[in-house]
């Protein structure tokens, strides 16, 4: 049997304060600045998704939130809970806890970033003789967030729920 690992519990905790730092700028802060013909626009995950819904691209637009903004918060509250709780040595609800853990593994796969950035890449392809399109302060912190959250994910060590540190 390995022995579990103390320091994951630090790891996790400062990649998820981190990424948590970031969520916000990156869903206020534009992604993208478009100059179209004279007009310029600045959008925000939030915006695209608001765009979605109103072209009537429900299902899309759910997805687009779902992935890029309600998924990550769960995750990120998640990590926290299971890092808190575990740091503290709780012995309440280890099987809840383990069952959270494992939903964060799961969830984290439909939240990932090479989606968003083949959205961004194929609207860039497109409308390069339309307009002019610049990756905008929020794409950055977005991405960051993405980093951390997985390296959050991957520091923590899931043994830490069912050890006890006297033993």
């Amino acid at each position: 049997m390995r022995r579990p690992n103390y320091g994951s519990l630090h790891l996790t905790a400062a990649f998820s304060l981190a990424a948590l730092l970031l969520y916000i700028p990156a869903n206020i802060l534009p992604i993208l600045h478009l100059d179209k013909l004279g007009v310029s626009s600045d959008n925000t995950v939030w915006s695209g998704c608001v765009a979605l819904f109103h072209d009537n691209q429900w299902g899309i637009a759910i997805i687009v939130f779902l992935a890029s903004i309600l998924i990550p918060l769960v995750k990120l509250l998640g990590l926290f809970f299971l890092v808190t709780t575990t740091a503290m040595q709780s012995r309440w609800a280890r099987k809840t806890r383990t069952w959270i853990y494992k939903t964060i593994e799961i969830i984290g796969r439909w939240a990932m970033l090479d989606v968003f950035v083949m959205a961004i890449l194929v609207s860039l392809v497109k409308l390069h003789l339309l307009a002019n399109v610049i990756p905008g302060k929020g794409l950055f912190a977005f991405c960051a967030v993405v980093v951390f959250t997985l390296l959050a994910s991957a520091a923590f060590d899931p043994q830490l729920i069912w050890n006890d540190e006297e033993e």
